[in-house]
């Protein structure tokens, strides 16, 4: 089927299509349903993938020492773990964290009435890496000889479920447009169907007059093709417009306000209308030619 003749059309034998009707207000409205939930769709896993990498560069770049000790000996353990990194390659700075600093950090989880003072809250050392990295077993092994109070965190054990699980989230992203896919092709497949159904009687006197079933086909295949694209079109248009006026990114809000598209993945959704004709094109024309089969 050429595709000047799809553009073009037939007006004769796009007369075999019903032009108004349930069928009609079905594929368009099918269409653009799709499209719409694959724009949050393609949202969320782009996000996803954003989320991913802000999260392993926020924690692959630091590491907490955390040092229990008895009140006598907590100063002590604190400057031999300092001088201790100090000395060691691949940090790039090490700051003892203040109770001022450590009261801000449990403040959200205890509320602000915390008694520092009162409890035995360890010291915690923030440690921030040079690109290159530090070695952190032999780190560890030399802060147990030298300052046995001593542990280093070095944030591998919460990178990898968080990574994980926003990876997790971009690969159902991906498989939410996979579905919502097939889900239109299986719903234009049966609209077509349906209208050549409804048709029989007309297809059966085209083929009379000599109507050969490529002609009868590209009829509908054309009309199904264009009301998926004009309903695919409205219906990225409607999630885009949906996705911009929801909040901004913010490091207070998390996930849910980074939830959108970022500098040139607005031009992702745009792909989603072409992907929707293509569908229904390769659906409606395999529907038309076996339906026609049933037909002779």
């Amino acid at each position: 089927m050429k595709l000047p003749k799809l553009i073009t059309g037939d007006m004769q034998a796009g007369r075999v299509v019903p032009p108004t009707g349930v069928i009609a207000r079905l594929t368009g409205f099918t269409a653009g349903a799709m499209a719409f939930l694959a724009v949050f769709a393609l949202a969320l896993s782009l996000a996803s993938g954003r989320l991913a990498d802000r999260w392993a560069a926020a924690l692959a770049d630091s590491a907490t020492i955390r040092i229990s000790a008895p009140p006598g000996q907590m100063e002590t353990q604190t400057r031999a773990v300092l001088k201790i990194l100090s000395e060691t390659p691949g940090v790039a700075s090490a700051n003892a964290l203040t109770k001022e600093a450590e009261k801000k950090l449990l403040t959200p989880w205890f509320g602000p009435g915390l008694p520092l003072g009162e409890l035995p809250i360890p010291q915690l050392i923030d440690v921030q890496e040079t690109g290159k990295g530090f070695d952190a077993e032999g780190l560890r092994q030399r802060l147990s000889a030298e300052a046995p109070g001593a542990v280093l965190d070095d944030h591998a054990r919460w990178r990898r479920p968080l990574v994980r699980a926003a990876e997790r989230l971009r690969l159902l992203g991906l498989i939410s447009i996979a579905l919502l896919t097939g889900a239109t092709a299986a719903m234009i497949t049966l609209a077509a169907n349906a209208a050549l159904a409804a048709n029989a009687q007309v297809i059966r006197v085209l083929r009379l007059i000599g109507a050969r079933d490529s002609y009868i086909a590209r009829a509908f295949v054309r009309r199904f093709t264009l009301r998926a694209l004009g309903g695919a079109v409205a219906g990225t248009g409607l999630g885009m417009l949906a996705i911009a006026v929801m909040p901004a990114a913010a490091p207070e809000g998390g996930f849910l306000t980074g939830l959108g598209f970022a500098g040139i993945g607005w031009l992702w959704p745009l792909l989603i209308p072409p992907l929707a004709a293509i569908v229904a094109f390769a659906a409606t024309r395999f529907a038309a030619f076996r339906t026609l089969r049933g037909l002779s």
